[in-house]
């Protein structure tokens, strides 16, 4: 019975198909053999977009891995990097060393978007190669054409200048201060008033892709600030701590905390007779036989002492300067706040009979009469002098990936 119904249906049901089949027809629909029937595909669905990686910009752009982040933070100092060294640190307390913010700060120290017309970056002017140093005597602007009035600094060990002010005359306050100033200079950078200032460079890194990853990942958000940009520069400035010269690694040998001086006058283990005479004059007072360099350039870190005055460069001087450190001095290829010596013969010969009076002269440099001292070293004692400042050279600073340039 139920047979004989449906079968009593069958014109209807095909009536149905044969509506069926013109609507797929109409729809562009085929006929052909071939055609996978739809009960077999399902139903249809598109393909999802892949999702962007939150770094794909920065890694587009950089060798920067920022799961895998190198270490600023926390390098392995030697055991003379002690209590008594801490105290020379001037990290301040918003700007703690810190991973992220030095990785953003080395991008930031190699990038020429911070130059207006994208030609020049910190590193132009100080060169890893270099100990970050210019090989040349002053440094070409963004323009190309003008130039700076004053050398540029080795930046090794910058964090251990206690008062923390920056540039030859001290003008910046501190290390994040001076950030600011190559970039707003109308020589360097070019940003100045006339072309928007910092304001200007704002707009412009808020607009890269790699910049908005990296503020995201370092401050939580993409907002770029003056401040912002002062404190990762200086970041990744005070990571550049040199402590792998060969002085450090003979003096490791005989450093003793509790002797006096430090052990700082021990013979040093690997030094040559000349080089040793020399270690022995740099370290040594006057007093003692020596030619007292360490009283203003303070081992172990051969920062500026920080109550250092004036060097007596010119006759009558009121400015108060500052020098850098002096490891990787044997880099360098010119000297003092105008790269006037371009030797480090020069150097010692000014110290050892060239300093001139002068109402700021440091009084380390006064003799017993009132006036300049006058070392008068032998040729000898000039040459272990030298010698001994070329034990100062740290390979690790000039070569260390994590201080180089990141651009792809």
């Amino acid at each position: 019975m139920k047979i004989v119904n449906l079968l009593s249906e069958r014109p209807v049901m095909l009536g149905l198909v044969a509506v069926l089949v013109a609507c797929i027809a109409a729809c562009g629909g085929s006929s052909s053999s071939n055609q996978t029937p739809p009960s077999v595909v399902g139903p249809i669905t598109s393909t999802p977009s892949p999702t962007p990686t939150p770094f794909s910009a920065l890694q587009a752009a950089t060798t920067i891995d920022p799961t895998r982040l190198l270490n600023y933070a926390a390098p392995t100092l030697p055991a003379f990097y002690d209590g008594q060294v801490t105290p020379l640190d001037n990290t301040p307390a918003n700007n703690q060393a810190n991973d992220r913010l030095a990785t953003l700060g080395r991008v930031l120290f190699y990038d020429r978007q911070l130059s207006f017309n994208r030609t020049v970056a910190c590193a132009s002017c100080h060169q890893q190669a270099s100990g970050f140093d210019d090989p040349s005597r002053f440094s070409a602007g963004f323009s190309g054409t003008a130039f700076t009035s004053a050398h540029a600094m080795r930046l090794g060990n910058v964090r251990y200048w206690r008062p923390g002010s920056m540039f030859w005359d001290r003008r910046a306050a501190s290390v994040e201060l001076q950030a600011s100033h190559p970039i707003t200079n109308p020589v360097e950078m070019g940003f100045d008033a006339a072309n928007g200032g910092i304001a200007a460079l704002i707009v412009r890194l808020q607009a890269i892709p790699y910049y908005q990853e990296l503020f995201t990942f370092v401050f939580g958000d993409a907002t770029v600030t003056e401040d912002r940009l002062q404190r990762s520069l200086a970041n990744f400035e005070r990571a550049m701590v040199s402590s792998a010269s060969r002085w450090d690694t003979a003096y490791a040998l005989v450093f003793a905390p509790d002797a006096p001086n430090r052990g700082l006058d021990t013979p040093l283990p690997g030094f040559s007779a000349v080089e040793e005479r020399g270690h022995q004059l740099f370290m040594a007072s006057r007093q003692n036989g020596g030619a007292g360099c360490s009283a203003c350039h303070v081992p172990p870190t051969f920062a500026l002492a920080a109550n250092s005055q004036s060097n007596g460069l010119d006759a009558g001087e009121t400015r108060i300067f500052k020098s850098p450190s002096l490891k990787n001095v044997g880099l360098s290829k010119f000297y003092m706040h105008d790269g006037r010596f371009s030797s480090l013969a020069e150097v010692i010969q000014f110290y050892d009979n060239g300093v001139q009076a002068g109402p700021a002269l440091d009084n380390r440099l006064i003799g017993p009469n009132g006036t300049p001292r006058r070392l008068n070293l032998s040729v000898a004692d000039k040459a272990a002098l030298e010698a001994f400042l070329l034990t100062l050279s740290d390979p690790n600073i000039t070569t260390d990936p994590k201080f180089s340039n990141p651009f792809r």
